[in-house]
Order: structure tokens, then sequence, then C-alpha cells
């Protein structure tokens, strides 16, 4: 292959990896969804059609429903009930955390994220690809990032409720959770024994705990 044609090749690469790193840029000033004639994000509205109420959302102003004590609560916001998001790259997330209340470890495999404190104080970190623990307690008006594709987790250490506005810089950011992947998700039962050093009837309540009835 002559030098030429290499150097196109690895231009050619270094494109490919750049539109994939994440969302692609709009190619207009904005896209609200056309659900009059179909349920997908790729069809526009008619921009005469659009008005202010489209950019604004009221959905969070208040949790979704009372935090009780060691309960977490987790309101996403996507073009999906915002259409002013549409191909944006962006959305978020209102998380309420009633006293001890866990947000489990989980990663986001499209987006970073950065978590503002509103109220409250949280234990919040994440763990990085050399296996070590970023964490501290973050309080009311502090932010923290999470890097994308790394397990992160928060957890309510105050006597109140508290919440966190998280933002990602993804229309569609994905969400695993840890334990409810693992432990949910029909991976052998054998080889959970062996991964974890669990009997059979430890890995079964981790599974009753962890399937799909409890994804909430």
């Amino acid at each position: 292959m002559s030098p030429k044609m290499v150097l196109l090749l690895v231009i050619s690469l270094l494109h490919t990896y750049i539109a994939l790193a994440s969302d692609p840029d709009p190619v207009q000033d904005f896209c609200i969804p056309n659900t009059e004639f179909s349920s997908t994000t790729h069809q526009c509205k008619n921009s005469s059609f659009v008005t202010v109420e489209d950019f604004v959302f009221f959905g969070i102003k208040k949790p979704a429903k009372k935090i009780e004590k060691s309960r977490f609560l987790a309101t996403a916001v996507t073009s999906s009930v915002f259409p002013g998001l549409n191909t944006l790259g962006m959305s978020f997330v209102r998380a309420d955390f009633g006293p001890g209340g866990v947000n489990v470890p989980h990663f986001h495999p499209r987006a970073t994220e950065t978590a503002f404190v509103l109220e409250g104080k949280i234990y919040s970190g994440f763990i990085d690809s050399q296996n070590r623990v970023f964490a501290k307690v973050i309080e009311k008006g502090e932010v923290m990032v999470f890097p994308k594709g790394l397990v992160h987790f928060q957890m309510n250490v105050g006597d109140s409720q508290a919440t966190i506005l998280g933002s990602f810089n993804s229309q569609n950011p994905g969400l695993v959770r840890i334990p409810n992947t693992v432990f949910g998700s029909g991976i052998e039962e054998e080889l959970l024994e062996k991964a974890f050093g669990l009997s059979s009837k430890e890995i079964g309540k981790l599974k009753k705990r962890f399937g799909p009835q409890d994804l909430s």
C-alpha cells in the first residue's frame, strides 16, 4: 500500500472514531419530534408549529412522590418527555434520596455525568479502570463529575431528604445498574456462585432481590 493510501486510511479511521465518540452534532437549530405521524424522533415538526412550550419542562419541580427512609427515586428527562432536547446531545435526571437512600453502583455507557447537589449531603464517587475509588461527601451547591463509562454511586449521609440534578452529554446516555445486571439478567447461576464465592441459596436471594421486578 502506498504512503498516500496509508495516510487516507488513517484519516478515515480518525474521522470514524470522532463520529462515534459522542452524539452527532445537530444540522439545524432544533428538531421537535413530529409525534402526530411517528413515535420516533427522526421526523421533525414543521417549525411554524413549534412554540416556546416545546423548550420548557416542568416535570421535575418536585419529587414524583414522597421519598421514604432508605429510598431512592430518579426521574429521567429525555427527549421522550421533553421534546426540546431532541438532537441536542444532552439529557438530565432528578434524583431524590430519603435518609440513607442509595443510588447503587452503575454506569452510563454513552455519557459523562455532572451531578449538582440541590439539597442535602451525598457520599458520592466513582471507580477508575485501575480500581481506584474517588469519593467524598458533597453538599448543597457542590458538583461532581463522573467520567463516561465509569462505575459511580451516591448515598444520602444526611438526616433529611437529599436531591441531585444530574446532566448528561448524550441524548441517550444509557444506564447499567451493577446489581441488577449481574443478578437480574439471567447469567448462569453456577458462574455466579464461582465468581462471588456464594452458595446457590445466597445467589437465589440476590436474584430474587435484583431481578426484573425490582428495576425501579
